[in-house]
């Protein structure tokens, strides 16, 4: 698997503040549901000690784990992880082998871990559990992008994403060599055949988003090649072509002549992608990379403990 065409470190990413905070509560909320039962979990609050079954070891056993990789795949989530042992036991040393966006082999050691016994169950799980998630999204997002070879055209994600888990996610498509569509529904309009229909048409859903919200980015879902012009004409910055053939996208690009930019969404699939990239159009969107999430198949090595 060819190494991803975007490699997202963590200033590239932007987790820096803000965004950090994400990070955290992410994983406080993922420690929470482990550690406490359901009245303390849904106030987010725990403490390592619930750990019973940590609670046969010492407290004060010293161990050494590493987590290795049993498949090939592209990593991503290192700042979940590094989060999760931090609010476990901040004293815990961990020593990365391998960055969020590298190509990843069969039995290659990710990362290995120095710390108390039982800091370091506890937090296994938990941060396993990330790390085999947002490398699955990126895995998956990085075939996606093999698959359409060449093609200036860009891969998009969509907000078809694991509730909770929005950001991570999408920080694991760029990770895979993706690119990101809007986060959420306050950074850009989509305006869809209902918001058309209740607006009164595609001009009068433009001149309504640019007076709410100058400069914000403007996308329009169209289900027939005849809307295109209107969509051109009311100022769209973007045209999603929402089930369109081939040939309608080829047509659509032809009669665009880069005055929109081109989306197309839709039944996209891991074998139509070289063709569908080859009509032109300059966005290919899919919910597939991060709803069809198969996680990666990791495993933590313990190496004893000594008091």
């Amino acid at each position: 698997m060819k190494n991803a065409a975007i490699r997202a470190d963590q200033d590239e990413a932007g987790l820096s503040s803000p965004q950090w905070a994400l990070v955290e509560a992410n994983v406080r909320a993922a420690l929470a549901e482990d550690l406490s039962p359901p009245e303390r979990a849904a106030a987010l609050y725990f403490t390592p000690g619930d750990d019973v079954t940590a609670r046969l070891i010492p407290g004060a056993a010293q161990a050494s784990a590493a987590v290795i990789t049993r498949e090939a795949g592209i990593l991503c989530g290192k700042p979940w992880v590094d989060e999760c042992f931090r609010q476990v036991d901040p004293e815990v040393e961990l020593r990365w082998l391998a960055a969020d966006g590298d190509a990843i082999e069969p039995g290659q050691t990710l990362f290995e871990m120095r710390g108390l016994a039982r800091a370091l169950l506890t937090a296994e799980r938990t941060a396993l559990n990330f790390l085999q998630t947002l490398s699955g999204v990126a895995t998956a997002t990085a075939s996606y992008v093999q698959a359409m070879g060449d093609s200036q055209c860009q891969l998009l994600d969509t907000r078809k994403t694991i509730p909770g888990l929005r950001y991570a996610e999408k920080y694991a498509v760029r990770c895979g060599g993706g690119f990101n569509h809007r986060l959420g529904l306050w950074d850009a309009f989509l305006v869809k055949e209902n918001h058309i229909a209740a607006c009164g048409g595609i001009s009068q859903a433009i001149a309504t988003a640019r007076s709410i919200a100058p400069g914000k980015p403007i996308e329009v879902e169209i289900e027939q090649l005849q809307q295109l012009q209107e969509a051109i004409d009311a100022g769209a910055n973007v045209v999603m072509l929402d089930n369109f053939s081939h040939d309608a996208m080829r047509e659509a690009v032809t009669q665009a002549q880069g005055r929109v930019k081109l989306e197309a969404s839709g039944n996209i699939e891991l074998d139509t992608l070289a063709s569908v990239a080859a009509t032109g159009v300059d966005f290919i969107s899919s919910g597939a990379l991060t709803k069809h999430v198969r996680a990666l198949d990791l495993s933590m090595r313990f190496s004893g403990t000594s008091i």
